[in-house]
């Protein structure tokens, strides 16, 4: 399995376990359009690639070594149902079969929580848990 298929599966894993299917493309979807955002305006702020963007310190919480997703994402394996749903979907997303349910969103969070980022915002879609920007500048 490739680093990027891997990275992007524990990261949807860490970020949308408990989402439906919808809200675990949707976190894939935010990864592939941080990186087509990073090509196209030739600023790679978040990497380059897809384990560069998943891995950029305080972008997704579940790689902080604080957080308590950190250590569970190091060891899941193919046992748990969940992240084999996960592979599924980082695998259709680096093959481009993934429909982007969020209107191009480069940023997420949580209902329960409002980042200064998203302050004066509007989100342009709602998956589950989650709000979702395609309006954030970096």
């Amino acid at each position: 399995m490739s680093e990027d298929l891997d990275t992007l599966a524990r990261t949807i894993y860490g970020e949308a376990r408990g989402e439906s299917i919808s809200g675990m493309e949707a976190v894939a979807s935010v990864v592939l359009n941080r990186l087509a955002f990073s090509r196209r305006k030739g600023r790679y702020w978040w990497g380059n690639t897809i384990k560069g963007i998943c891995r950029c310190p305080y972008q997704f919480s579940c790689w902080n070594k604080s957080d308590s997703n950190y250590a569970l994402i190091q060891r899941v394996t193919d046992t748990d149902i969940i992240f084999c749903i996960c592979k599924r979907i980082a695998g259709r997303a680096i093959s481009g079969l993934l429909e982007d349910n969020t209107s191009h969103a480069t940023h997420y969070h949580t209902k329960s929580t409002n980042p200064s980022w998203a302050r004066g915002k509007i989100p342009c879609a709602e998956i589950g848990h989650h709000l979702f920007y395609n309006d954030v500048e970096t």
